[in-house]
């Protein structure tokens, strides 16, 4: 069987091919079955479980668990270096596309600041905090002192809702106005705080949210 999805794939490439396909050709056909028979091989619900979850649900190894939790975390750094060695953000989709893989399939809320220069390149970024799977607490004023630290010019703002709903919290909107008010005083502006949920993306900014 494995000769034939080879054989498939030179000839038709990759998109010719099953999700089951190849993760039995780049794992193994024990692997795909296990995962389609637990998870209907749904990817983001596979790609938010770590190795130990995986071993408990299926009946695979912990070697296998492991390797599923590794090709999924080897997907995610793929995703990053398609956006290059220097990020500039200039608008949501941007943002989402550098946010998206670093927080898309946690199963616990994370805030975390990005850094930009006058150019809006990304020098880098820091995790404020992590909480639980509704709710995360954010200091207004460690998001600003590290920005200081890493001589920010603007930041912007970033969490992501496990539970998939896109729609912002009172309590997004608050902390958002604080930060946001905290950063003109210093002359660190935010630029937008985007929500990440599943697949899609809330920007505050484009809801007109930041002040």
């Amino acid at each position: 069987m494995g000769s034939i999805i080879f054989e498939q794939f030179t000839k038709y490439g990759t998109e010719s091919l099953t999700d089951k396909q190849l993760v039995s050709k780049v794992l193994s056909p024990s692997i795909a079955e296990e995962l389609s028979t637990t998870y209907d091989l749904n990817f983001p619900t596979i790609a938010r479980k770590d190795w130990k979850q995986v071993q408990y649900d299926t009946e695979l190894s912990e070697e296998e668990a492991g390797k599923v939790t590794m090709f999924f975390g080897l997907q995610k750094r793929v995703q990053e270096a398609e956006l290059g060695p220097r990020v500039q953000i200039t608008d949501p989709e941007q943002a989402v596309a550098y946010l998206g893989p670093k927080l898309r399939d946690l199963n616990k809320e994370h805030f975390i600041v990005v850094f930009l220069n006058n150019a809006k390149f990304i020098t880098g970024f820091h995790k404020i905090s992590s909480g639980g799977s509704t709710a995360t607490i954010v200091d207004p004023a460690e998001v600003m002192r590290q920005a200081i630290i890493n001589e920010a010019t603007s930041i912007l703002l970033a969490h992501n809702h496990p539970s998939g709903n896109l729609k912002e919290s009172k309590a997004d909107i608050q902390l958002t106005k604080r930060i946001s008010k905290a950063g003109k005083l210093l002359g660190i502006p935010a630029q937008d705080h985007i929500i990440i949920a599943g697949d899609g993306y809330t920007s505050l900014r484009a809801k007109g949210l930041m002040n």
